[in-house]
């Protein structure tokens, strides 16, 4: 009965098995009892068995199955003052380590970063992205982080591991000096200076950064719609022609719908103009004078194109302008191009606004 009741009092069997993904080190329960000498001791593949004797870090075991004696207890045998032969029972508290990866973790900016771009000046960004992270020194990570915490998990570390991350991340891309709109394909290049820049700060937790990544890096909204704007506007400048010729090309369809005034005036003044770039149409010599109508008179003055709905019209003197301008189908926001314009620009853009100010408001409801 003594016997059973000493064999109780002693652990023989020390081993841990993960069931959570999120557990990096978890404290053996032993409730009060001591280790017995001989015992056995399971470490499994990712991970790592730190024994803390008296408040002092004693042995580190790498995965394997040990019996804890005093030949692989070297530190332990030390502060004990065991003698070679010595078996007694020995109180420590022993903390497994969890070293494989934490995938999936995430990091971002939470402010914006303050940066100089050469081709718009100062600008705000935003970046964010994922990381993964393990324990590279199972004893300087119990004692510089976890202390006597009996389960400690990855969230307890991850946000002390963004503000690393977010502080490196904020000086690289503030002097990359690589334009914004580069920025997309340097990614890849930008990830490997931030976790080199980092690596050094988490290996004094004894912790390591084996993959690093930047998912995007933005703008803030008001100047990412600035942009679209502005490549809204390029690619209306280089569909003009393209315009021009379905236009010109819908005039020879039958049954089209050119027959207004309006549409008759644009096809006109297009099949005019493509009659001139594109040269003959395969007439035969002198059937295209006897066929094609006499050329327009040619305008005084400025004269005005319109796109309304995907289609442009004109020309159109500012005499034209102003009547359709009193029909309401001219505005301020309608696109508008002239001769030696840069492209199509809004009619209020334009010296065109002169003339809409002069154009009386509805009348009032009766």
């Amino acid at each position: 009965m003594v016997f059973d009741f000493l064999k109780g009092e002693f652990i023989d069997v020390i081993s841990w098995l993960d069931d959570t993904r999120d557990t990096m080190v978890w404290r053996f329960d032993r409730r009060g009892q001591a280790i017995k000498y001989g015992a056995k001791l399971t470490v499994r593949e990712g991970q790592a068995a730190v024994f803390i004797h008296e408040g002092q870090l004693a042995d580190v075991f790498q995965p394997g199955l040990y019996m804890l004696e005093t030949n692989n207890m070297p530190i332990l045998t030390t502060l004990q003052h065991w003698d070679h032969g010595f078996q007694s029972p020995f109180k420590s508290e022993v903390y497994f380590v969890n070293t494989t990866r934490f995938n999936d973790q995430k990091w971002g900016t939470k402010n914006p970063i303050m940066a100089r771009d050469p081709e718009f000046g100062p600008v705000r960004l935003r970046a964010f992205g994922t990381y993964a992270m393990r324990v590279s020194d199972p004893g300087k990570f119990l004692t510089e982080i976890v202390g006597t915490d009996g389960e400690f998990t990855s969230d307890e570390i991850s946000f002390q591991i963004r503000n690393i991350i977010v502080q490196e991340a904020s000086q690289v891309l503030a002097k990359a000096g690589i334009p914004v709109l580069d920025m997309a394909a340097n990614l890849a290049d930008l990830g490997k200076v931030i976790a080199n820049a980092i690596a050094p700060k988490v290996a004094e937790y004894g912790l390591s950064i084996p993959e690093f990544y930047i998912e995007n890096i933005s703008l803030p909204e008001e100047v990412e719609k600035a942009l679209d704007k502005r490549t809204s506007m390029g690619v209306v400048g280089d569909l003009n022609r393209y315009m021009q010729y379905n236009a010109a090309e819908s005039m020879s369809q039958p049954g089209s719908a050119m027959g207004s005034a309006m549409g008759a005036g644009m096809g006109m003044g297009m099949g005019a103009s493509m009659a001139q770039n594109m040269g003959p149409w395969g007439a035969q010599p002198g059937a295209a004078a006897a066929t094609t109508p006499p050329p327009l008179p040619p305008a005084t003055g400025k004269v005005w194109h319109l796109a309304v709905d995907g289609a442009t019209s004109g020309p159109f003197t500012e005499s034209d302008l102003a009547r359709l301008a009193g029909e309401g189908r001219l505005t301020r926001a309608t696109m508008v191009w002239t001769p030696g314009q840069d492209g199509w620009k809004m009619a209020a853009e334009t010296e065109l606004a002169r003339l809409l100010d002069q154009v009386p408001p509805p009348p009032p409801k009766p």
